[in-house]
């Protein structure tokens, strides 16, 4: 998926709503660990019942990795099914891959050609040669890890350059964006971490972010869209838990609807504040 129809597929849901596919087996509702795979169950439950409402979708490859072959497995289900609804839905492979050389060509070719994932979130500690090898693929995304949510942040990416004055993260913003372009590179930059998204709009006016941390995190959804908004929307934001586990009963896929709904129902309001909706 390219950027425009990105913009284009915001602008009819009225929604930039990514859900996050967090799913723990110790989680989910007890009836579900009858079935054949609880975990894909699960996940195509939520699917159905919020892709109306959602633009993307994140799996969070880590939950998946610790079942071993079954969860992977599951996971591969799970694409799969994403993508039967084809331009309607972007997909995120939440794996923070960062290696080089020919790793990171083979995890390209991974999540890219093999599972048909849009997007990949990526770490650049390595450096170039450990984002390049992601950008050689028309309509994929590399997603890459600039400012995040949770306290560790504060261990590095805030750390500042005695050399340029620039704090790690903005370092990494301006650096990375001379590798690619705003048609193939996305920035994580946590929810929590609102009051920041005016100095990286100033570095990345263009590019899409991805915003993990509304909800449970407890990021605000309005204060993210008024200092991280641009004139394509630019904006994906992520909810997990508040979102797939509202009930671990039954109902569970009605209520995760229903949180959706609430986050979609306020996205469509700003949108419609901002293009005339």
């Amino acid at each position: 998926m390219n950027k425009k129809q990105l913009f284009q597929l915001i602008l009819k849901k009225k929604s930039f709503l990514c859900i996050g596919l967090d799913t723990d087996l110790k989680r989910i509702p007890k009836h579900l660990l009858k079935t054949d795979d609880p975990i894909f169950e699960f996940n195509k439950q939520i699917i159905d019942a919020t892709h109306d409402l959602a633009v993307a979708y994140k799996p969070n490859i880590a939950f998946y990795e610790s079942l071993g072959s079954q969860g992977w497995k599951s996971l591969e289900k799970t694409i799969e099914y994403l993508n039967t609804f084809g331009d309607e839905l972007f997909t995120i492979a939440d794996a923070k891959r960062g290696d080089i050389g020919n790793t990171s060509k083979k995890y390209a070719e991974a999540f890219f050609v093999n599972m048909g994932f849009d997007s990949l979130t990526l770490a650049p500690y390595m450096g170039e040669d450990s984002i390049t090898p992601f950008l050689n693929y028309p309509n994929k995304w590399a997603i890459v890890l600039a400012l995040t949510s949770n306290q560790g942040a504060f261990d590095f990416q805030y750390v500042e350059s005695v050399y340029e004055k620039n704090r790690l993260f903005e370092t990494v913003l301006k650096t990375v964006v001379k590798w690619g372009t705003e048609d193939n590179i996305m920035f994580v930059v946590g929810a929590t971490k609102a009051d920041m998204l005016q100095p990286i709009r100033d570095i990345v006016p263009h590019h899409f972010l991805l915003v993990p941390g509304v909800g449970a995190q407890g990021g605000s959804l309005k204060e993210v869209a008024e200092f991280g908004m641009n004139k394509q929307v630019g904006l994906l934001i992520n909810s997990s838990r508040g979102i797939i586990y509202a009930s671990d009963a039954e109902d569970f896929a009605k209520k995760a609807r229903m949180e959706a709904e609430k986050l979609q129902k306020e996205m469509a309001s700003l949108l419609a504040d901002k293009f005339d909706l």
